[in-house]
């Protein structure tokens, strides 16, 4: 389980992580998948949903506990250039994020890091509006989006958050550098780590 003194490091993911990424989802339970993804999908949706990521064209951030499990996870769709908005004449680049931390990892900021990190990678992205979809009961997800200054409409038990996104400058360019450069140190380390106890027998599934 993650500590409150251990800093919350987010890694970008790739498709050699889906199979992480499945077992994480699969993992919640019918309230935390009603609130990650508006339903209670059942087990071969979410399947289907993760076999469906496009790692390369969308964005996936990770965090892994200090035994390295996979305790949260921020989504960035984008939205298919023929579907954005125009909006005075000028086309505009949506992003939609899905965040979810697994139960036993709440309560150390990992829901708003993920958050910060899929803001910064849009902003540096060009992305103009983050979006977020969520039912008004995710408190949670409600509270880390009007944190971050979005816009929030409600509308019959649901609410749709809004975030201009600034523009990208060299500063948030070598932040986000920085970030993945020491989440990624972080990641072999512990990758590492969790090789050696399974290599001396000591590889069980902790938290």
């Amino acid at each position: 389980m993650p500590s409150s003194h251990r800093p919350v490091l987010i890694k970008e993911l790739t498709a050699h992580h889906r199979s992480r990424v499945m077992h994480h989802f699969i993992s919640l339970d019918a309230n935390d998948r009603l609130l990650r993804f508006g339903s209670n999908l059942s087990n071969e949706l979410i399947t289907k949903y993760v076999k469906g990521i496009n790692f390369e064209h969308d964005k996936v951030f990770g965090v892994f506990s200090h035994r390295f499990r996979l305790v949260g996870v921020g989504h960035v769709a984008f939205v298919p250039r023929a579907d954005r908005p125009l909006v005075d004449g000028v086309v505009q680049k949506v992003a939609e994020l899905g965040v979810s931390v697994s139960s036993f990892a709440r309560g150390h900021g990992i829901g708003s890091k993920l958050f910060e990190r899929a803001a910064i990678h849009c902003r540096n992205a060009n992305v103009t509006v983050l979006y977020m979809h969520c039912l008004s009961s995710n408190q949670t997800m409600i509270h880390i989006a009007k944190k971050a200054g979005m816009s929030i409409e409600r509308d019959h038990g649901e609410a749709d958050a809004y975030l201009k996104v600034l523009p990208a400058n060299p500063g948030s360019v070598m932040q986000e550098a920085l970030q993945e450069q020491v989440a990624s140190l972080d990641y072999t380390l512990k990758s590492n780590v969790s090789a050696a106890l399974h290599l001396f027998g000591f590889g069980k599934k902790n938290k």
